[in-house]
Order: structure tokens, then sequence, then C-alpha cells
């Protein structure tokens, strides 16, 4: 394939998925910036090993594995190596100030999914374990297919659904009020003002 449809074929099955790819980086990292790097960096990788991409399969959700398997190489390289800060190296007017108690600053992922959600979903969906939310996220929200979603998690494709309908199931229990008062019956139809 020459450089130009490499490009094209790139750009065009790639790139539309980036804000999808930058929206589950902030649920991962919990932090803009470093969501920010991870994406970057699954654009990196995915360049790189473009050819190996199968035209006509799902790349939104081959990008997804690839941003998620970078997450957990990071997040065990964190873990690995914690960050340290030699006291002697730096004067006290080159340390960082600590935030001040009185500033209080919702977390990047909660602030995230206001936008996208009402906020009592999101204390639902923050009510589930990670697994499950997760599920969650990748079906209901980004709408991947359970196959897609059992590669991407490296699981069985039956996990993936009795994990999504436990998590449903749940969120249907946290969420009981919130519906009633929006006018949706417990049968899930709508009933008229």
């Amino acid at each position: 394939m020459s450089a130009d449809k490499r490009y094209r074929a790139f750009e065009r099955e790639a790139v539309p998925h980036m804000q999808a790819l930058y929206s589950f980086a902030v649920y991962l990292c919990h932090d803009r910036e470093t969501a920010k790097d991870l994406v970057q960096e699954t654009y990196l990788r995915a360049w790189q090993h473009w050819e190996s991409f199968q035209p006509g399969t799902n790349c939104k959700a081959w990008l997804f594995t690839i941003l998620r398997n970078l997450y957990i190489n990071f997040y065990r390289a964190r873990l690995r190596t914690p960050e340290t800060l030699s006291y002697a190296e730096h004067s006290e007017e080159e340390l960082p100030a600590m935030p001040s108690p009185e500033v209080a600053t919702p977390s990047v992922e909660t602030d995230f999914y206001r936008t996208a959600l009402d906020e009592e979903i999101v204390r639902a969906l923050h009510a589930l374990p990670e697994a499950s939310r997760t599920i969650v996220i990748l079906c209901d929200i980004e709408e991947f297919s359970y196959e897609d979603v059992a590669q991407m998690l490296g699981i069985p494709i039956g996990t993936v659904r009795s994990r999504l309908h436990r998590a449903r199931m749940r969120l249907a229990q946290l969420l009981h009020d919130y519906a009633r008062q929006r006018g949706w019956s417990p049968s899930g139809s709508t009933s008229q003002p």
C-alpha cells in the first residue's frame, strides 16, 4: 500500500474515533493530561501497526483494545516505579504548592460524564464495581457489541453478558426513583402527562 493510500485509510478509519477514545481514557486515568497522552500513544501505535488492522473489521474496537493495553502497561509501570522526588535536588521554592483544602476540584471522570449524563446516572454508574461499570460504558454508552467487548477485555462473551445483565439490574434498582420522577413506568414505557 502506498504511503498516500495508507494515510487516507488511517484518516478515514481511525481518526473519527478520537473523541470516544479520549472519553474512555479519561474514565480509565481520571486525569485529562494523562488521557491525552494515552490517546496520542494509541494513535502512534495504531499508525505503526496499521498493516495489521483488518479492513472491514471494527476499527473502533481495535483502537480501544490498543488504548486499554497501553493503559494496563502504564499502570503496571507506575506500580513498579513509584514517582520519587529528591528533597536535596529541589529547593523549597521549586516544590509545587499543595492545593488549598478549600478548593474543591471535581473528579475528572464525574466532570466528563456530567456533560453527557445526568448526575444521578453518574452516581449510579459509580456505585457499580469497576469491571461491571467498564462493560456498561463499553456496551451501552460506546455501543460496542458483546463480541468486541469480550475481545477488548480478554474475557469470554458469556462473562460480558452476565456482568452486563447484573449491572443493568443493579442500575435499574439504583435508578428506580429517578425513572419514576421522569414519568417512566416500571414496564419501561413512558406515561403521558
